[in-house]
């Protein structure tokens, strides 16, 4: 067979190029050079691959021990029933992960500092509130759970209880706000804002109006905000700016690109102090739905409660222990100014506190369940979230089944649905045990408030969620035998007329996949 030369030298051409280089151009060009890459990189995956494959069992192993000593030690630590049993699930559901994330958060990356300069600052104010000896040994005989309650409250925090002072209630935000006004516009020596939001608009827009001014007449004006402001509300450079109009302004815990737990605690406090003389705690925010300038979810439920007389060196305090957390220089503690005594202050008893994440202690939730757990005719509660741990949960059923008539008020329409459906998924074991659950129909109850037997209540910033008894730093005020507790108790039952109750009935027909997604988030939720 003869083969034609012709064809052959058009291919030799076209498979080798002139010269027989067309060949060698192809591998050592580009296009060589790339599948080489591309070639290279898919023998080493699949190198690796076959590697890992070797050492599967003993990565499983490995992982299957350490998920094993950490499930044991957390089982035996002094965590809270609740926070075992979620972080049991995390480090059993993501092998390896959930043991690391265990140990980094235990490791208190970023908030040990903070935890350090609080601890010597506490230190170092421990004396700087009057203590009500003779109050104390009057009330271990007249009163003795009352006196028990404000031991408690002075061996963990330092909080004393006082007699000589007064407070009177808001039901409504815009209330509140008129009363502040007025008591911002007649100060004469300083102002103290300590706020978990704050918001531009009409309701900071007249503060800040009122407070430039009064910087011009001397007044002293400290405004402290929580971080998380920074995201949404206002600009990194806030603080700066009421820096430039006289008004001395710190953020608490500013959030910043690096990863550190210093961020799961947030200053979810509530205070204005004026002078020495009048101080304002409760659910309000300074901004415009609080006072329902703006519709969000509806009508905006919300309290406030204000105090005059001994009981305000407790918020003096409680300001500028905060405010000096990340100062070098420090705020005068052991001389702040002091309360004013008032010609007629009421009958009865207040004990303001403060809560801090960062200590073992409780507060919050301990009141809340003393409250509970001595009560003897009804303990009503507003709160806007009902994520629970085992022991509140136990107390309120405990309560209920005892003969106390329990209510709990919840709003209708939520802020946060996933949260809500968490809430929700407490109501059926609640309602079983005796306790009535309503919801506030015009809208968002923000209100944070305990009251029983007409005798004793709380007005404050802790809502019933493991972000404030746990996380957060909180206050409150704890009254027995003052009048403003009946205002707390007409409040309720006002709002109780147009509330709808809860019935199971109405929980059977509940969103199935809400249903579902809140008793699955309550699984963790002491981690949320």
């Amino acid at each position: 067979m003869k083969i034609d030369k012709k064809l052959m030298n058009q291919a030799e051409v076209l498979l080798f190029g002139k010269g027989k280089r067309g060949l060698l151009k192809i591998i050592f060009g580009r296009t060589g050079i790339v599948m080489g890459i591309l070639l290279a990189q898919l023998f080493v995956l699949v190198s690796v691959f076959q590697f890992l494959q070797t050492l599967i069992p003993y990565l499983v192993g490995t992982l299957a021990i350490f998920t094993v000593i950490m499930v044991v030690y957390v089982i035996n630590t002094d965590h809270n029933t609740s926070v075992k049993l979620s972080w049991v699930i995390l480090i059993m559901a993501v092998p390896g992960f959930g043991g690391l994330l265990y140990i980094y958060i235990q490791k208190e990356v970023g908030h040990r500092a903070l935890k350090r300069r609080l601890k010597t600052i506490l230190k170092e104010s421990e004396d700087g509130l009057v203590k009500q000896d003779d109050l104390m040994e009057k009330l271990k005989v007249e009163n003795k759970g009352l006196y028990n309650l404000a031991t408690y409250t002075n061996n963990v925090e330092n909080y004393p209880i006082y007699e000589k002072s007064s407070a009177k209630y808001f039901k409504i935000g815009e209330d509140a706000f008129e009363e502040m006004l007025y008591q911002l516009s007649n100060a004469k020596e300083f102002i103290y804002l300590e706020y978990f939001i704050l918001a531009e608009g009409q309701m900071w827009g007249k503060i800040l109006k009122i407070l430039s001014d009064k910087v011009k007449e001397g007044v002293e004006v400290k405004v402290m905000y929580d971080g998380t402001c920074e995201f949404a509300l206002l600009p990194r450079s806030y603080p700066r700016r009421l820096r430039e109009l006289g008004i001395e302004c710190t953020v608490f815990a500013p959030i910043r690109p690096f990863i550190s737990t210093h961020y799961n605690y947030r200053d979810h406090r509530k205070i204005l102090v004026i002078d020495g003389r009048v101080a304002f705690t409760g659910g309000i925010n300074l901004a415009d739905e609080y006072i329902n300038e703006k519709e969000v979810y509806g009508h905006w439920k919300d309290t406030v409660l204000m105090v005059e007389g001994d009981a305000v060196d407790s918020f003096t305090l409680m300001f500028l222990q905060m405010w000096n957390v990340d100062k070098r220089e420090r705020a005068y503690i052991d001389n702040f100014h002091r309360a004013k005594p008032l010609a007629r202050p009421d009958k009865g008893y207040i004990l303001p506190y403060g809560d801090s994440p960062l200590d073992n202690d409780k507060v919050g939730q301990m009141i809340y369940m003393d409250m509970l757990n001595r009560a003897e005719d009804y303990v009503h509660i507003m709160t806007p979230y009902l994520i629970l741990d085992g022991e509140m949960k136990t107390a309120l059923q405990f309560a209920a089944r005892r003969g106390v008539d329990v209510k709990i008020m919840m709003p209708h329409i939520p802020d946060k649905k996933f949260v809500f459906a968490q809430s929700r998924s407490h109501y059926k074991e609640l309602i079983n045990s005796g306790v009535e659950v309503y919801e506030y129909t015009p809208g968002f109850m923000h209100a944070k408030s305990f009251v029983s037997d007409d005798r004793k209540a709380v007005v404050g910033t802790i809502n019933l969620d493991y972000r404030s008894l746990y996380h957060h730093f909180e206050c409150g005020v704890y009254m027995e035998g003052v009048p403003a507790i009946l205002d707390v108790e007409k409040d309720f039952q006002e709002c109780l007329e147009i509330s709808q109750k809860v019935t199971l009935e109405d929980i059977r027909g509940y969103n199935i996949i809400m249903t579902l997604i809140g008793k699955v988030l309550n699984l963790i939720a002491p981690l949320m």
